[in-house]
Protein backbone atom coordinates (compact mmCIF):
# COMPACT_ATOMS: atom_id res chain seq x y z
CA UNK A 1 0.00 0.00 0.00
CA UNK A 2 1.27 3.21 -1.46
CA UNK A 3 0.65 6.27 0.92
CA UNK A 4 1.40 10.15 0.34
CA UNK A 5 2.26 12.31 3.25
CA UNK A 6 2.35 16.30 3.29
CA UNK A 7 3.67 18.86 5.75
CA UNK A 8 5.17 21.77 6.08
CA UNK A 9 1.59 24.01 5.27
CA UNK A 10 0.85 27.30 7.29
CA UNK A 11 0.03 30.45 7.65
CA UNK A 12 2.86 33.28 5.92
CA UNK A 13 2.58 36.95 5.19
CA UNK A 14 2.56 37.20 1.14
CA UNK A 15 6.40 37.89 0.25
CA UNK A 16 7.37 34.87 2.45
CA UNK A 17 8.62 31.60 2.04
CA UNK A 18 7.57 27.98 2.27
CA UNK A 19 8.56 24.47 2.17
CA UNK A 20 5.89 21.81 1.94
CA UNK A 21 7.58 17.72 1.83
CA UNK A 22 5.95 14.89 0.81
CA UNK A 23 7.31 11.70 2.59
CA UNK A 24 6.60 8.51 0.28
CA UNK A 25 6.08 5.42 2.25
CA UNK A 26 5.15 1.40 1.16
CA UNK A 27 7.23 1.37 -1.61
CA UNK A 28 10.36 3.41 -2.79
CA UNK A 29 10.04 6.89 -4.23
CA UNK A 30 12.72 6.14 -7.54
CA UNK A 31 9.78 4.18 -8.52
CA UNK A 32 7.74 7.06 -9.00
CA UNK A 33 7.25 10.58 -11.34
CA UNK A 34 5.92 12.64 -9.00
CA UNK A 35 3.80 16.27 -8.66
CA UNK A 36 2.30 18.56 -6.89
CA UNK A 37 -1.18 20.43 -7.28
CA UNK A 38 -3.30 22.99 -5.54
CA UNK A 39 -6.59 23.41 -4.72
CA UNK A 40 -8.44 27.02 -4.03
CA UNK A 41 -11.41 27.48 -2.03
CA UNK A 42 -14.10 27.30 -4.72
CA UNK A 43 -11.71 26.09 -7.49
CA UNK A 44 -10.45 22.92 -9.47
CA UNK A 45 -7.37 21.27 -8.65
CA UNK A 46 -4.62 22.74 -10.60
CA UNK A 47 -0.94 21.78 -11.47
CA UNK A 48 1.91 23.17 -9.85
CA UNK A 49 4.87 21.06 -10.22
CA UNK A 50 6.64 17.70 -11.77
CA UNK A 51 9.79 16.01 -11.28
CA UNK A 52 11.24 13.28 -13.12
CA UNK A 53 11.93 10.22 -11.52
CA UNK A 54 15.43 10.81 -11.03
CA UNK A 55 15.29 14.60 -10.33
CA UNK A 56 16.79 15.24 -13.69
CA UNK A 57 13.96 17.07 -15.17
CA UNK A 58 11.20 19.56 -13.90
CA UNK A 59 8.65 21.43 -15.04
CA UNK A 60 5.89 24.36 -13.85
CA UNK A 61 2.54 26.00 -13.74
CA UNK A 62 2.99 29.77 -15.79
CA UNK A 63 1.47 31.12 -12.10
CA UNK A 64 4.43 29.98 -9.78
CA UNK A 65 7.69 29.54 -12.40
CA UNK A 66 10.50 31.07 -10.95
CA UNK A 67 8.72 31.17 -7.72
CA UNK A 68 8.83 27.45 -6.86
CA UNK A 69 11.00 24.83 -7.18
CA UNK A 70 10.40 21.01 -6.88
CA UNK A 71 13.16 18.45 -5.72
CA UNK A 72 13.81 15.25 -4.50
CA UNK A 73 15.53 12.92 -1.92
CA UNK A 74 14.69 9.67 -3.21
CA UNK A 75 17.06 7.95 -0.45
CA UNK A 76 14.71 9.84 2.29
CA UNK A 77 11.53 8.77 -0.33
CA UNK A 78 11.23 12.73 0.15
CA UNK A 79 9.91 15.76 -2.54
CA UNK A 80 9.52 18.97 -1.53
CA UNK A 81 8.48 22.01 -3.10
CA UNK A 82 10.15 25.51 -1.93
CA UNK A 83 8.03 28.20 -2.14
CA UNK A 84 8.87 31.92 -2.25
CA UNK A 85 7.46 35.26 -3.05
CA UNK A 86 4.36 34.09 -1.98
CA UNK A 87 1.34 35.93 -3.02
CA UNK A 88 -1.88 35.42 -1.46
CA UNK A 89 -3.40 33.84 -4.92
CA UNK A 90 -1.49 30.74 -3.89
CA UNK A 91 -3.64 30.01 -0.94
CA UNK A 92 -4.96 26.57 -1.48
CA UNK A 93 -4.56 22.94 -0.36
CA UNK A 94 -1.55 21.72 -1.58
CA UNK A 95 -1.45 18.05 -2.87
CA UNK A 96 1.50 15.92 -3.50
CA UNK A 97 0.96 12.88 -6.56
CA UNK A 98 2.45 10.03 -7.42
CA UNK A 99 2.75 8.38 -10.77
CA UNK A 100 3.86 5.00 -11.39
CA UNK A 101 4.65 5.45 -14.85
CA UNK A 102 8.17 6.94 -14.66
CA UNK A 103 8.73 7.79 -17.89
CA UNK A 104 8.31 11.40 -18.58
CA UNK A 105 5.12 12.58 -20.08
CA UNK A 106 3.94 15.85 -21.66
CA UNK A 107 0.43 14.94 -20.20
CA UNK A 108 2.29 15.68 -16.66
CA UNK A 109 -0.09 18.63 -15.55
CA UNK A 110 -3.06 16.10 -16.21
CA UNK A 111 -4.77 14.93 -12.56
CA UNK A 112 -4.82 11.57 -14.63
CA UNK A 113 -1.41 10.88 -15.01
CA UNK A 114 -0.64 10.49 -11.46
CA UNK A 115 -1.76 7.30 -9.44
CA UNK A 116 -1.44 8.07 -5.77
CA UNK A 117 -2.45 11.08 -3.92
CA UNK A 118 -2.08 12.78 -0.52
CA UNK A 119 -4.53 14.42 1.84
CA UNK A 120 -3.18 17.55 1.79
CA UNK A 121 -1.79 20.54 3.26
CA UNK A 122 -3.44 23.67 3.56
CA UNK A 123 -1.15 26.40 2.44
CA UNK A 124 -2.58 30.38 4.10
CA UNK A 125 -0.91 33.54 2.43
CA UNK A 126 -2.00 36.83 4.08
CA UNK A 127 -2.04 40.57 2.16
Amino acid sequence: QVQLGESGGGLVQAGGSLRLSCVVSGRTLSSYRMGWFRQAPGKEREFVATISWSGGRTAYADSVKGRFTISRDNAKNTVYLQMNSLKPEDTAVYYCAAAFDRSWSNYYSRGYEYDYWGQGTHVTVSS
